[in-house]
């Protein structure tokens, strides 16, 4: 059998009713005492390392799982991460830049109902992310609701329904229908994984309306280090109230700036239109293409923490990790 090390971060999964409503309470060891088909799978350690609502975590908790799972690594076969659903795409593309190329499965799962609640989604899902760990492919993958998804692809799409996250831009990886796993697509790695130790948390997100004012777009870029716009459509910034010149100065100061879309599917094109061709063409600026919202701000704060260069940044995020961004990596 092999060993697997479950990591408990809090989230619904692990809630208990409170007179406010639901709040993390319960440690990994409990949730395992609702799936007894997990010790039929495989050996099983507990990591109680946060007991978070996921709105509350921040960039400081990613680097803690990637630390325990370094200081570990070596133990175990897999390891599964418990997560609140808010955030989990969030975790699962920044993880996917601090372990890199790791040959063993690293999935995160959590639920739409906590496990004592009656027809809760808790159960199916834990014993799904188990089986994968033991059996699916290296790298962060989200496991739930029968899909898994890759960590630097995942968005969460619904609220309140079981199906709560889709594969944005990228095949779903496999499906696991009554504990059968049916793999589609296989993820490459190197027989070590590459760990980084470093984010710079300071990377904002602007995402524009009609009629957003100039001085909202300035006062971000004056607070952060990098940060990602989300235009309309293809993408673009307003040709109005100096939007253009507020770009071009933080630029010149060294803030990196990524352009993308808050559209959904198919991802960004500058070129098409004006509005974002003037753009591209005059100003150091990113473009993240077909990369989510989620993956491009955890790359950004991934960049930032090795380097301010803009040659080197440039690079770094047009140099495909987990097959985040397709425009480039010749797939």
């Amino acid at each position: 059998m092999k060993n697997i090390l479950m990591i408990g971060t809090g989230g619904t999964i692990a809630s208990g009713q409170t007179a406010e409503g639901l709040a993390p309470e319960l440690d990994p060891s409990r949730l395992l005492q609702d799936t007894p088909r997990v010790a039929q799978l495989c050996r099983v350690d507990c990591l109680q390392l946060y007991s978070l609502d996921s709105t509350n975590i921040r960039p400081c908790h990613w680097l803690g799982l990637a630390r325990a799972i370094r200081e570990r690594y070596d133990q175990y076969d897999g390891f599964v991460i418990s997560h609140g659903t808010d955030t989990m795409a969030y975790t699962a593309a920044a993880l996917s830049y601090l372990i890199q190329d790791c040959p063993k499965p690293i999935v995160l799962t959590g639920a739409q109902k906590p496990i004592w609640y009656d027809g809760t989604d808790s159960k199916r899902n834990l014993t799904d992310a188990f089986l994968y760990a033991c059996r699916g492919c290296g790298g962060v993958q989200i496991v739930f609701n029968g899909k898994v998804i890759l960590g630097t692809r995942a968005r969460k799409t619904f609220s309140k329904s079981f199906q709560a996250f889709s594969s944005v831009n990228y095949p779903e990886l496999a499906l696991i229908q009554d504990e059968r796993l049916l793999q589609y697509i296989t993820t490459g790695s190197r027989p070590a994984p590459r760990f980084y130790d470093a984010l710079d948390g300071s990377v904002g997100l602007l995402k524009l309306i009609p009629g957003t004012r100039r001085e909202l777009l300035a006062f971000m870029a004056d607070h952060y280090d990098g940060l990602v716009i989300e235009g309309f459509g293809v993408g673009g910034l307003p040709e109005y109230d100096g939007f253009y010149d507020v770009v071009r100065q933080a630029a010149e100061a060294g803030k990196l700036i990524v352009m993308t879309t808050q559209v959904p599917n198919e991802g960004s094109d500058l070129t098409v239109y004006h509005v974002g061709g003037h753009l591209k063409h005059t100003l150091q600026v990113l473009e993240a293409y077909d990369m989510t919202t989620e993956s491009a701000v955890c790359k950004l704060m991934w960049i930032l923490g090795q380097t301010r260069d803009f040659a080197q940044a440039e690079k770094l995020f047009y140099t495909p990790v987990s097959r985040d961004i397709l425009r480039f990596s010749g797939e």
